[in-house]
């Protein structure tokens, strides 16, 4: 007999099925005992009213792993609006060790470290699986909006012998003998390959040893990284910013309802243009010194709720930053060369996303780097390819769990992490 999942039970009403899963819950009552299977759809509730499938309910505590046989009813106030009758109970291993919290409860009421340190089944809750599928439907949504647009998804190394875009926010490892590094983002990488296909995209883990502590950094992230090449400025690149955004969230809502029904969030409207404004003109919005060379979280928080205020939206464009903040690769704003073609686009007054447009001509990097007093060499073999000809170009890069914990006000983005690596946390 084929095994089926918990959210398939209504389409075999009186019928003998398979399930297997985890004991979620037992309620053991004087004269039935009600045990609840979790699987990857659900729950499913099986009734007991044989003393000897009682006792061996008994002996079984939750989270132990278990296959039942048994025949489907209708009940209204079941899991999924069917349960199991005249079971048949076996287990599938050894009765599990409970674990150091409940996981049946509706809120997992553990601190967040013990949930760390208990990951493995931490992520089993409800709640805590449900940020992960919302994640996993975000993923999709950018693959698909991409694919749609002729982008082609691309895999760059993780490993690279320069430490060149921070400087010494890089972690260091031994390559044979050789130093090398862990890629901060595929930004070179990235680059290069507009000169093969164009329009290319990458999802994969990026790398930031920066020894911030915060509910709101990673040492190590998943980064949504996308270059397109033939844009006029970057607003060709904010313009299809906008569009995978919106397909990313579309895919969440149709993808992954029952996570958004789980934690009791809603999946907010992309505008159809999102509204932006420069750099200069978020300083006064934000009421910051009119030279301040960027925006601090409290600067944002200020212009998320401006913007929220004024334009109904969640999502803001600032444009414009200060060539000083920006990386030597950005374009200078041609009409005002201290400001650059670049961007941030910031969700519910938290930046989430990074871009612009890039330089393009060999000549201009050389004298970018000269500017910086930076030597050319470390970046040979990625400024050399700008002597083959490179398209005017421009991209962007979503950081994947920042977006998820604010879509689902996550207070920490460990929360919506499975395995978080930080400043203190190298394992589970």
């Amino acid at each position: 007999m084929q095994r089926i999942l918990s959210d398939q039970l209504t389409r075999h009403t009186g019928r003998t099925v398979r399930i297997a899963g985890w004991v979620h819950r037992r309620r053991l009552l004087k004269s039935v005992a009600f045990l609840i299977v979790r699987d990857a759809a659900g729950l499913a509730q099986v009734v007991v009213t044989d003393p000897a499938v009682r006792a061996e309910v008994e002996m079984l505590p939750e989270e132990t792993v278990v296959e039942v046989v048994a025949t489907v009813v209708t009940n209204a106030a079941a899991p999924g609006g069917s349960e199991l009758t005249d079971p048949c109970v076996r287990p599938l291993g050894l009765p599990a060790e409970p674990p150091p919290f409940d996981l049946y409860r509706p809120d997992l009421a553990a601190a967040l470290p013990t949930q760390l340190d208990h990951a493995p089944v931490a992520l089993r809750h409800p709640t805590r699986s449900a940020a992960l599928r919302i994640s996993a439907a975000a993923v999709a949504g950018f693959r698909a909006s991409l694919d749609a647009r002729r982008f082609v998804e691309i895999h760059t190394p993780k490993v690279v012998a320069s430490s060149t875009e921070s400087g010494a926010n890089v972690f260091a490892l031994d390559w044979f003998g050789r130093p090398a590094y862990l890629a901060q983002s595929p930004q070179f990488y990235k680059q290069l390959m507009v000169g093969v296909f164009e329009r290319v995209y990458e999802v994969g883990p990026v790398f930031r040893a920066e020894p911030h502590d915060t509910a709101r950094h990673l040492a190590q992230y998943t980064s949504l990284d996308v270059e397109l090449g033939f844009v006029t400025d970057h607003r060709d690149v904010m313009v299809v910013l906008r569009d995978t955004l919106a397909g990313m969230l579309d895919a969440v809502a149709d993808r992954a309802g029952g996570a958004l029904g789980t934690l009791g969030v809603a999946v907010p409207a992309v505008p159809a243009q999102i509204p932006a404004v420069h750099f200069s003109d978020a300083l006064r919005i934000a009421d910051a010194p009119a030279d301040e060379p960027d925006l601090a979280p409290a600067h944002e928080r200020a212009l998320g709720e401006w913007a929220r205020r004024e334009h109904g939206s969640e999502f803001l464009f600032v444009t414009g930053y200060p060539m000083a903040k920006r990386p030597f690769y950005t374009h200078p704003d041609p009409a005002r060369p201290g400001y650059s073609n670049g961007f941030d686009l910031l969700f519910r007054g938290l930046e989430l996303v990074t871009g612009g447009q890039r330089l393009h001509r060999h000549a201009d990097y050389l004298a970018a780097l000269a500017a910086r007093g930076e030597p050319v060499e470390p970046y040979a073999g990625y400024v050399d390819a700008f002597r083959h000809g490179m398209p005017p170009h421009g991209g962007f890069a979503i950081g994947l769990e920042r977006l998820v914990a604010r879509l689902t006000g996550a207070p920490n983005i460990r929360q919506v992490t499975p395995f978080p690596r930080d400043l203190h946390r190298l394992t589970p």
